[in-house]
């Protein structure tokens, strides 16, 4: 993974995998295996080509369980080595790739609270989070290759297998009515099977959220599948489907061990968590929400001085907002304006996906369909168009309409404003019990036309109040 920047929220602009089976075997050769040695090699030199040709600084090599397991993993790596001089090489023990993998969750859930597990081909790392702050970890042999060579390929042999290890680690319980994040290619492609059956309208795993119950019959609907069947489902990773059944053995006893109330799938883990290691501390601690935004405004708006003025202007009618409302306001004021350079005919969808699908880590699939409801709305589509359909079915009747009524505010401010903070300056929203008011300055250049008179009656609609518009000096 090559990284470009280094901002709160990371953005991968290169991302290749090979999935080759170096731990398979393992269990029971004490050994990698020696058919995929040769094509890792080869995947390696790639791998540090690609990072020289994109000048990528720094550069370096994390190697997990199998290597650090096995009686030829050292010798595998002074191989790496050699078709990478100079590259850093760092086999992580099981405390450090838990550590990593929990860094990355935070970075996208600053706030997670409960247990973190990250399944990797050999090794299962769980850590206690509260609140963003790491507590107990340990690395569990039960890699969804491994256990499925330490079960000889029988599911209720694994289960057997996963309990005793689990069992090992009473403090996984305090994870009781908190939430699982789930981190690792297996459990992912597990979340991508639920959203096609499901027609999920977004395809993005980082986020998705299953209810207790959903979880565990997704994990045992692909426990009990054949290799047909499970080649079958929409969705379906053919490189992954003899791991599949294994990962979703350990899922439902994790979600036993833990009691937890709901699973939560990441797309970060240890690459993000390295990556962060990189931040300065003032980005660390930044708020992942308004960062996107800001980002977003960078890449596509013209100016930025106008989201600050926006944030302001847009508070005096939403007096009594919760602060997770308010991050979402001035993150929709941040993003405002990204569609200015597209095609007019096409601003409003351009700028919808472009929000819903954007790279921002800490955005779950709530705050990303408000968002891009809100912007697309900005730019007065057709009410009912159906691109709007995707986040309109991702968010209650309560948070639409709060979407539609900032929609309405920004359309507002930049029909007074054209974009510019110095002529949004000559005006003023007040609301009242009874009536929202635009107040206008004499000779600031801003008049109430027939666009500006139609757009504050719709936005005192959306209120509930009368619409009024006075001129002061």
């Amino acid at each position: 993974m090559v990284f470009e920047g280094r901002g709160r929220n990371p953005v991968a602009i290169f991302n290749e995998k090979a999935v080759l089976g170096l731990g398979r075997g393992l269990q029971a050769s004490g050994r990698l295996n020696e058919e995929a040695i040769g094509p890792a090699l080869t995947v390696m030199e790639r791998y540090h080509a690609v990072a020289r040709a994109m000048g990528a600084d720094p550069v370096e090599v994390l190697a997990t369980a199998a290597a650090r397991d096995a009686s030829n993993g050292a010798e595998f790596i002074a191989a790496i080595q050699q078709r990478m001089p100079g590259v850093p090489i760092r086999i992580l023990t099981g405390d450090e790739e838990a550590t990593l993998s929990a860094e990355g969750i935070t970075l996208g859930f600053p706030e997670a609270d409960g247990i973190l597990g990250d399944l990797g081909g050999g090794s299962l790392e769980v850590v206690e989070l509260t609140k963003g702050r790491l507590g107990a970890m340990a690395s569990l042999p039960l890699g969804a290759i491994r256990l499925a060579e330490r079960a000889g390929g029988e599911v209720a042999k694994a289960r057997a297998i996963a309990d005793e290890e689990m069992a090992k680690y009473p403090w996984l319980a305090h994870g009781k009515d908190r939430d699982l994040y789930l981190v690792g290619g297996a459990w992912r492609a597990l979340a991508k099977i639920h959203m096609a059956q499901t027609a999920y309208p977004l395809s993005i795993v980082h986020h998705y959220v299953l209810r207790r119950e959903e979880a565990r019959d997704l994990a045992g609907v692909v426990m009990a599948a054949t290799r047909r069947t499970l080649e079958r489902l929409p969705g379906s990773p053919s490189k992954r489907l003899g791991d599949l059944p294994f990962a979703a053995v350990t899922l439902r006893r994790l979600l036993r061990a833990t009691g937890a109330r709901r699973v939560v799938f990441s797309a970060n883990g240890l690459r993000e968590g390295w990556y962060s290691r990189l931040l300065t501390n003032q980005v660390r601690a930044e708020d992942p929400l308004p960062a996107a935004g800001r980002d977003l405004a960078q890449r596509f708006g013209r100016d930025m001085a106008m989201p600050p003025a926006l944030c302001a202007w847009t508070a005096a009618i939403f007096p009594q907002e919760t602060p997770a409302d308010r991050s979402l306001r001035e993150a929709a004021c941040w993003m405002s304006d990204i569609g200015s350079h597209d095609h007019p005919d096409y601003r409003a969808e351009q700028a919808f996906w472009r929000v819903l699908r954007q790279p921002g880590v800490g955005l779950d699939h709530h705050d990303r369909a408000f968002l891009a409801l809100a912007v697309a709305l900005r730019y007065e589509p057709e009410f009912d168009a159906p691109f709007l359909t995707a986040a309109r079915v991702l968010l209650d009747g309560a948070a639409v309409r709060r979407a539609e009524t900032l929609g309405a505010t920004l359309r507002l401010a930049y029909t007074l404003s054209g974009g510019t903070p110095m002529l949004l300056a000559g005006t003023e929203l007040q609301r009242g019990p009874n009536r929202l008011t635009l107040l206008l300055r004499d000779g600031s250049g801003v008049f109430a036309g027939e666009s500006v008179m139609r757009r504050v009656e719709v936005l005192a609609a959306a209120f509930g109040l009368e619409a009024a518009v006075e001129v002061k000096n």
